[in-house]
């Protein structure tokens, strides 16, 4: 998977870096060093990530990666994860060509407890219920992240983007249907955009925002 995000190069003791604004363990599981490459100001750099705390990491970069680079601005950033999904749609009887359903419309659902927001959208989605999406999961409360949605997106055949897009609060226009990351504390809390309306897991479907609260999103295909 790739990652969008803005982001500065920033300069300490020689050592070039990039903060990257997401926890990488909840999007890919992955851990220690990772390699990966980005693309920034039209040019494709080769680099690792390096582990900080709890999932933060850095994208450090070599001095002569950064040479021709202006380090006091900031800049729009495509970061490729290697390998980054985790796997759960290898004995799945859909597909891109063979989805679970087109999505022309959307039906709210409530979530029944807390903590079931990544599966109550692919729910919503994929026009299934919870409790089907959990056995395909196999993840309870808490434990469904971003990687795991995009996962379960491949399970049920439901295209998507391979870019997800981080605003950090940021104004921006959605795409028609597309997996919204909501700021909540240490977690993040997920609902689904479709059709200038908002199906939030906690509450009834409504057709203002506030994008401030906003982390990010994925676009999923429904045309």
């Amino acid at each position: 998977m790739r990652y969008f995000f803005n982001g500065k190069i920033e300069e300490k003791d020689e050592v070039y870096q990039i903060k990257i604004p997401f926890n990488v363990w909840e999007v890919c599981k992955k851990r220690d060093v990772i390699v990966a490459n980005i693309v920034l100001d039209n040019i494709m750099i080769d680099c690792e990530l390096m582990p900080m705390e709890k999932g933060k990491y850095i994208i450090h970069l070599k001095k002569e990666d950064v040479a021709r680079i202006n380090l006091n601005l900031e800049y729009k950033i495509l970061l490729q994860i290697h390998e980054s999904l985790i796997k759960m749609d290898a004995n799945s009887p859909y597909s891109f060509d063979n989805p679970i359903r087109k999505i022309d419309s959307m039906e709210g659902i409530k979530q029944p407890v807390d903590g079931l927001c990544s599966q109550t959208c692919i729910a919503m989605l994929a026009g299934v219920t919870i409790a089907e999406v959990m056995n395909v999961m196999r993840l309870h409360e808490w434990q469904a992240k971003m990687g795991e949605m995009i996962s379960a997106l491949n399970y049920y055949g439901l295209n998507h983007s391979d870019i997800v897009i981080y605003t950090e609060g940021q104004e921006v226009t959605l795409p028609k249907c597309c997996i919204m990351m909501e700021k909540m504390g240490l977690y993040c809390h997920y609902l689904v955009h479709y059709d200038g309306q908002f199906y939030d897991p906690n509450m009834p479907v409504f057709t203002e925002y506030d994008y401030s609260k906003l982390r990010g999103y994925l676009e999923v295909f429904c045309e």
